[in-house]
Formats: structure tokens, C-alpha cells, sequence
């Protein structure tokens, strides 16, 4: 269980984050210099060199997205000429992408940031250069909820590439891409010029993984009060996929592409929920309660989403070692060789199972929010809620940017070490001498500790963080140091 300290402040965690700039730049050009844009997307290090390994293109965005939070955290024009000429020049097919469910990733990580930082006024941005990004994050999100299937509850959800029968957690962060589409006026034109309500479809969507995604203990708002889903009913634990009859939309059984198992919890997984929904319920918080009404209204959307991720927060909180960095996934078989893995500090060198301090770099930016939101609540409890996810979340961070996380090494490309990305399917790279994966970084972990860091940024100088789908926080530069 995470032991969190409840005197920890973002302001805290500014020399760390520092620190962290200090080494990032390094990282970001050794990774452009390595993999250039007419060869394949980085993934992952192998013995310290980023190298490709995929099923689509869908790390792209991190590379050129971490060039762009580079910037805005520390003013590094050559960071922000970066950005700009690899998501103009690369970054356009990207955008009507129709196999893949990583649009939120890849395009709001580079276009949607570009904008952020443009409009507000953080570079020299013609209104011609916001109109590219704009139109960008419009086509986007589009293509992003044409990906299309319906459940037979008269809802649906964004399918995975697997196909329409599938439905990843993963995609709650793919979200963004039809939020901020939604929030610039636009919708998606179906057959007959249909009109598609693109925050419909984000709603749909988020309640379709909250149910089917999500296990809530005998407490679920889906069941009669006290009966359990299955026997691995744990409240807060989460699946990877769920498989429905793509035929008639009947749900059918959990699943998993990267965890152990469809009954234990792949800790990545779990922390896009974590992140996913208090970030969405962020976003809810700028829409009009006639937007919400067709939608089952604003109590029962807002109450859906901060059900789904308190559960997953209270899980992680309780299934991770005290330091805040978990084990690949919580029912991993060779756990049961560490038996006080919930109890002491990860230990990423062991010879059992990984630590996966990507899934860590996720959720704690998931905790700090739910926390932030929590802690400004009427609500009985809540403020007192807030405040322990806050300094769960402070402490995953803070544990993130030290040792032997942070990647201080000049000659290994990575910036956020001991992660994994696919452990069924062997892909992690093991060092010699070594039993199981560990010391190596993937691309949405480097990206993720940026984003992380750069909230809590924000938060420290007394602004309200990182927001996807609003201008970049002015205040935001801090002073770097190696």
C-alpha cells in the first residue's frame, strides 16, 4: 500500500522536476537524432537504444508531444522549432488513421499541444499555423469515433484495432482527441449525413468501460447492491479488453492483450482509468448541463466517472508498494515469491517480476487530479479523500524522479527506466545476467513523467495544471538544472 505523506506539496517536487528538464532535453535529441521520421516509431529501449516494436505506429505523438511539454515547461525554442516541424511535416497521417485507436496519444499529444501553447501566446503563431492545428484536432476526433461499435444496452464504445469486438481501457485516453474535436464545435457526419454527437460518443464510451472495464466490489451502480460480478470481484481492479458479440453488442467475457490474465489486474491498464476519468471529468466541468441532458445529465455522468475512478484509484493506492511504483500487474505469478510485495519499496532489480514505472508515471498524474478535484468538493469526506490521493500521487511522482528511475545516464536514451511494455509476448529486453526485464525506458513512459511533471509544475506555481483542452498556463517555466 502506498505510504503517502500528507505534508508533501506540489512546490516540493520543484527541484526534482528541475532536475528531471535538465536530463529530458538530452534524451529528446538523442531520440531524434536515432529515430528519424522516415524510419519506424520508437517503442522501447533495448540495452539502452530506443527500437521499434509494434503493433501500429502508436508512439509518435510521445516523440514529437515530449518536445512540445519540453518547451512549455522550460522555454527551449529549439524544443518548440522541433515540435512544430515534426508534427507539420510527419504527423498528418496520423490524423485520419482509421485502424487504430491511438488518436488521443498520437494527435493530441502534438497537435493538441501546439495549440495549447499557440493560443496562449506562448510563441509566434499566425492565425493561419492555429487554424492547421484546429482543423487537425477537428479531423481527429472524427476519425477517432468512427471506430464504432454498439452494445446492446443502446450504447457503444471506440473499438480497439483488435476489431469491433473489443474494447481496450487503453482508450479512455483516445478520449481527448473527441473532446477537444467536440469543444471546437465540431461533430462526426455518418451515413445520410447523420449527425454524431462526438461528445455522445465520449460518454457512451467512458460508461461502456466503466461497466464492463471496471469491477466494483458488491457496491457496482451496474448490479443489485451486493452481488458480485465474478468470483475475482475485487473493487477497483480493472481488465485490459472486454469482448463483446460483435453480432448483437451482448457483452461476453474480460480480456487481455498485455496483462497476466483476464482476472487479475495489468497495472498500465489500470492506470489509463485512473487518468482517463478524472481527466474527463475535468472536461465535463466546461460543457453546459443541456450538452449533458441527452446523456443522462451532469449527476449521473459526473457520477458515473468519479465512481469508476475512485474505485481504480483506491485499488492502486492498495496494491502498490508503499514508494507508489507497481509490479506489471497485481496477479503476476512470480509475486508469490515476494511476499511482502505490497509492503516494501518496489525493488525493479529482483529476479521474479518486473515493475512496470510506466503504469506509474500514468496514475500518479490520475491521483494528483482526482485528488485536486476531490479536495475542492462540498461533498462529506471528500476533501479528506482528495488529500490522500494528492500524496499518493506526490509520492509516486517523487519517488519517479529520483533514482533508479530517472534516466541520469547520457549514453541510455531513456528517461524513465524499469518499464516494460509487453511481458506475455516476451518483447521487453533483459539485460545479461538478468532473469526478468528491467533498466530500460518505452516512449509513453518518458512522455507520461513529462506530462506528470509538468502539472504538478503548474500546480506549484498556483495555477490549476496541465489541461488538455485548454491554453497553456503562462507561468509555467522553470528554471533547469543538470
Amino acid at each position: 500500500m502506498i505510504e503517502a505523506d500528507p505534508s508533501l506539496v506540489p512546490a516540493d517536487l520543484t527541484p526534482a522536476i528541475e532536475r528531471m528538464w535538465g536530463v529530458s532535453a538530452g534524451k529528446i535529441l538523442a531520440v531524434e537524432q536515432a529515430c528519424p521520421p522516415d524510419g519506424p516509431a520508437p517503442v522501447f529501449t533495448a540495452a539502452g537504444r530506443y527500437t521499434a516494436r509494434g503493433w501500429t505506429e502508436w508512439t509518435r505523438g510521445f516523440q514529437y508531444g515530449s518536445a512540445a511539454l519540453q518547451f512549455e515547461a522550460t522555454g527551449d525554442s529549439d524544443m518548440l522549432n522541433l515540435a512544430r516541424q515534426r508534427t507539420r511535416g510527419d504527423m498528418a497521417p496520423h490524423l485520419t488513421a482509421t485502424g487504430v485507436h491511438d488518436h488521443g496519444f498520437q494527435n493530441v499529444s502534438t497537435y493538441g499541444n501546439l495549440w495549447r501553447l499557440a493560443k496562449a501566446g506562448r510563441f509566434d503563431a499566425t492565425p493561419e499555423e492555429i487554424e492547421v492545428y484546429e482543423t487537425a484536432l477537428r479531423v481527429s476526433g472524427a476519425v477517432q469515433a468512427m471506430r464504432w461499435a454498439k452494445t446492446d444496452d443502446g450504447g457503444g464504445y471506440v473499438y480497439s484495432f483488435n476489431g469491433p469486438q473489443s474494447l481496450f481501457v487503453d482508450t479512455l485516453r483516445s478520449l481527448r482527441a473527441l473532446a477537444i474535436s467536440h469543444a471546437l464545435g465540431h461533430e462526426l457526419h455518418g451515413e445520410q449525413d447523420a449527425h454524431i454527437s462526438l461528445l455522445g460518443r465520449l460518454i457512451q464510451h467512458a460508461r461502456s468501460t466503466a461497466r464492463h472495464n471496471v469491477w466494483y466490489g458488491g457496491s457496482s451502480p451496474y448490479l443489485p447492491e451486493g452481488e458480485l460480478r465474478d468470483a475475482y470481484d475485487l473493487r477497483g481492479r480493472t481488465s485490459h479488453e472486454s469482448i463483446f458479440n460483435p453480432n448483437n453488442g451482448v457483452f461476453r467475457c474480460p480480456s487481455t492483450q498485455q496483462g497476466y490474465s483476464p482476472f487479475s489486474t495489468w497495472t498500465r491498464g489500470l492506470a489509463w482509468a485512473m487518468l482517463g476519468f478524472a481527466e474527463q471529468l475535468e472536461f465535463l466541468d466546461t460543457r453546459t448541463d443541456a450538452e449533458l441532458e441527452p446523456y443522462g445529465g451532469r449527476a449521473d455522468v459526473e457520477a458515473m466517472m468519479l465512481s469508476a475512478a475512485q474505485a481504480t484509484c483506491d485499488f492502486y493506492v492498495e496494491h502498490t508498494p508503499p514508494d507508489g511504483v507497481p509490479y506489471w500487474d497485481t496477479g503476476a505469478p512470480g509475486l508469490a515469491s515476494i511476499p511482502d510485495w505490497r509492503d516494501a519499496p518496489a525493488d525493479p532489480y529482483n529476479e521474479h517480476e518486473p515493475v512496470d514505472s510506466s503504469a506509474g508515471a500514468i496514475a500518479c498524474q490520475g491521483l494528483v487530479r482526482l485528488g485536486a478535484r476531490l479536495s475542492q468538493s462540498k461533498a462529506a469526506g471528500a476533501a479528506e479523500s482528495g488529500g490522500a490521493y494528492l500524496s499518493a500521487g506526490l509520492k509516486t511522482l517523487a519517488t519517479l524522479l529520483g533514482e533508479p528511475y530517472l534516466g541520469t545516464d547520457a549514453d541510455h536514451q531513456g528517461l524513465l527506466l524499469h518499464s516494460v511494455y509487453h511481458r506475455p509476448n516476451d518483447w521487453d529486453y533483459i539485460p545479461p545476467g538478468r532473469s526478468i526485464p528491467c533498466g530500460e525506458a518505452c516512449m509513453w513512459g518518458d512522455y507520461h513523467l513529462r506530462e506528470a511533471a509538468l502539472h504538478v509544475q503548474h500546480l506549484a506555481q498556483g495555477g490549476t495544471g496541465y489541461r488538455f483542452f485548454e491554453p497553456a498556463p503562462r507561468a509555467s517555466v522553470a528554471g533547469v538544472s543538470s
